[in-house]
């Protein structure tokens, strides 16, 4: 059962019109281009604001599965997380499909592990996952390579 916060703060962001379809966005201080396509007068002056959402699902989902493999002491050295999105043809072009492919290095990193890191993030702990979850498909897929030495990272 979904309820909201109520003692919570609101979360916040903005855009500001630099010029032409490039907007300057601000989230907690941190600036973000965006820019639409060329096709209506973007200069590729940043992204789309679409494909923003397929960037916080990467980065949302990451942080999930590297958290759950480093508590279950998996000697992972890297992780990468691309996503693909399909889009409706008609407006407002809706994610219709999301893909998502994680890349696991490091030393004897069960396949297991990496198999139900992925599955809490998906159903239990990623809310962007959750949201677009709503209204496309999301698939995953893993990959682990072995890496003969082990980088730490932290």
């Amino acid at each position: 059962m979904e309820t909201e916060n109520k003692d919570q703060e609101p979360e916040t962001a903005s855009a500001t019109l630099a010029d032409g379809m490039h907007f300057v966005g601000n989230i907690e201080g941190f600036r973000i281009d965006l820019d639409a396509e060329e096709s209506v007068g973007g200069v590729g002056a940043g992204p789309q604001p679409p494909r923003l959402l397929l960037q916080a699902l990467a980065g949302c989902t990451a942080m999930d599965v590297i958290s759950i493999l480093r508590k279950k002491r998996q000697q992972v050295s890297g992780l990468s997380v691309e996503v693909q999105g399909s889009r409706a043809d008609q407006h407002p072009r809706v994610y219709t499909r999301i893909e998502v492919l994680y890349r696991v290095r490091g030393q004897h990193v069960d396949p297991q592990a990496v198999a139900r890191a992925i599955e809490l993030s998906v159903t239990r702990y990623c809310p962007v996952i959750a949201m677009l979850g709503k209204v496309a498909e999301v698939t995953t897929s893993y990959e682990v390579e072995e890496e003969t030495e082990l980088k730490s990272v932290r």
